[in-house]
């Protein structure tokens, strides 16, 4: 049995898990090479997740809102299609993990950048690299007589 069917929350972070309730989930039939049995069976998976209606935190929702991703429909609903596998269950799994790790990334915060200075001596190796390398490039000038 799968771990995300048994289960009524998809854990997100620490603090934040996700109703699956507010995720819709639909059988769809699946494209590409699989025989007859690929016109009769409707393993493949969609899954709609309206990120302005749900229950994450406001931050969250505006980090996903303003992503620049293809799956993101104008109105704000996430759109994935998982057809890997031949198993409806199979499909419903990893179309529910690739949310959970979208959500998880989007919640993910960077570290503040802490801003370096170059050591004394990697300047110096970096000045004395760029004068050996002048002085190489002067001597393929033309030969005078």
């Amino acid at each position: 049995m799968s771990e995300y069917n048994d289960s009524t929350m998809l854990q997100i972070t620490d603090q934040v898990a996700l109703p699956l309730s507010e995720v819709e989930l639909s059988a769809i039939r699946a494209q590409g090479p699989g025989g007859q049995n690929v016109n009769k069976v409707s393993c493949a998976v969609h899954l709609r997740f309206d990120i302005a209606a749900s229950s994450l935190p406001d931050a969250l929702k505006q980090l996903l809102l303003t992503k620049n991703d293809q799956r993101l429909s104008k109105h704000g609903v996430l759109v994935l299609k998982a057809q890997q596998s031949r198993s409806l269950e199979q499909n419903k799994d990893d179309a529910l993990r690739r949310l959970q790790h979208i959500l998880q990334a989007a919640s993910a915060v960077a570290k503040p950048r802490r801003a370096t200075k170059p050591s004394r001596s990697s300047q110096v190796k970096r000045v004395d690299s760029k004068t050996r390398r002048g002085q190489d490039k002067a001597l393929r000038g033309r030969v005078v007589d």
